[in-house]
């Protein structure tokens, strides 16, 4: 994959975005990166390999991955009602479960009829400190103001929910007997060396990390926002280490996979569910056949964000700046990067 006639120092004074690292794959490789601007503006350091950026919601492909390999280790099953093994806390049955139950396939797709509460999933107040999944998911922290319950019959309907992958980060904790950073370290990021992936409570500031920006080009208040549900949108990463990820996927769907994933789960994990022709597992889809692009967006407080793969051609790129425009990623610099991007 390649950038062509494309000037991005000029779209990014005008888009007022201060850092962008861009990761191009091609023939199952890192092809290219191509970093521009300073992680922080009116800093002199400049935005290089190294730099890590908030990826918000792509943390939800790399749950994708996680979820996959535990079904490989036969510790997790996708289509069995998740409240079988959920222990520290579970699914209120009612009216909507009766005759379908929630599973790991619909969580992953956004097809499991929750639905986020209002004005909920907000970046962690240092005056309130992380939640425990548990104490969120019953509705007693600030981050989500009431108790997660269906309201939808499972797979009736789809809807976008951070909600469902705090069930799904629950559900891993329970059956591992470990936390989701531990998985995520031990499962994805050491294997696959992505050695400036990782989840945070707190960034104490280092040269490495990025400042998030608002749409004209100003830090936002504390720097550094942070988002305490790590399965929903709690990576930081690099663009080389999320094109890692990427490549796994491509390689599995070859039977090279390095952690474990089959090439039947990875052709899975990239097909509509439920009738949903849009919807894989932890990742979006348009198109078929070779053509199949599937993609990721990550949004949040000062950054925003893009994964796009094609999957039977090995091409993709990996897009992450450190400014939040206030419109959708196909709307600003994102977007115009993303058209220019050459098979």
């Amino acid at each position: 994959m390649k950038l062509s006639n494309i000037n991005i120092p000029e779209l990014m004074e005008h888009y007022h975005v201060p850092g962008l690292s861009i990761a191009l794959i091609e023939k199952g490789q890192v092809s290219a990166i191509a970093n521009s601007g300073v992680i922080q503006t009116g800093s002199a350091k400049n935005v290089d390999g190294n730099s890590i950026f908030n990826a918000c919601s792509i943390s939800k492909f790399l749950t994708g991955m996680v979820v996959v390999n535990l079904t490989e280790q036969g510790l997790l099953e996708l289509d069995e009602d998740v409240n079988i093994k959920l222990e520290s806390w579970k699914i209120p049955e009612n009216e909507y479960t009766k005759n379908k139950k929630v599973t790991l396939r619909n969580l992953l797709s956004h097809q499991s009829g929750i639905i986020d509460p209002k004005h909920s999933f907000t970046e962690l107040k240092s005056s309130i400190g992380m939640p425990s999944m548990s104490d969120l998911l019953n509705g007693k922290t600030p981050y989500c103001p009431e108790p997660i319950q269906v309201k939808y019959e499972p797979e009736s309907e789809f809807h976008y929910s951070d909600a469902g992958f705090c069930v799904i980060q629950q559900l891993i904790e329970d059956v591992t007997k470990k936390s989701y950073k531990h998985v995520v370290n031990e499962l994805i990021f050491k294997p696959l060396e992505m050695e400036n992936s990782l989840f945070v409570t707190q960034i104490i500031r280092n040269e490495n990390h990025s400042s998030g920006h608002n749409k004209n080009g100003e830090a936002v208040t504390g720097n550094y926002p942070i988002y305490p549900y790590p399965a929903a949108s709690g990576l930081w990463t690099t663009t080389a280490d999320l094109a890692r990820l990427v490549i796994e996927l491509m390689n599995a769907l070859k039977g090279e996979s390095k952690i474990g994933i089959s090439e039947g789960k990875a052709k899975e994990m990239i097909s509509p569910q439920r009738g949903k022709n849009w919807s894989g597992l932890g990742v979006f889809l348009n198109g078929e056949g070779t053509r199949l692009e599937i993609s990721s967006l990550g949004w949040g407080v000062g950054f925003q964000c893009m994964m796009v793969a094609y999957p039977y051609r090995e091409t993709g790129a990996v897009i992450m700046t450190n400014a939040e425009l206030g419109v959708h990623q196909m709307e600003g610099i994102i977007g115009e990067i993303y058209r220019s991007l050459e098979l």
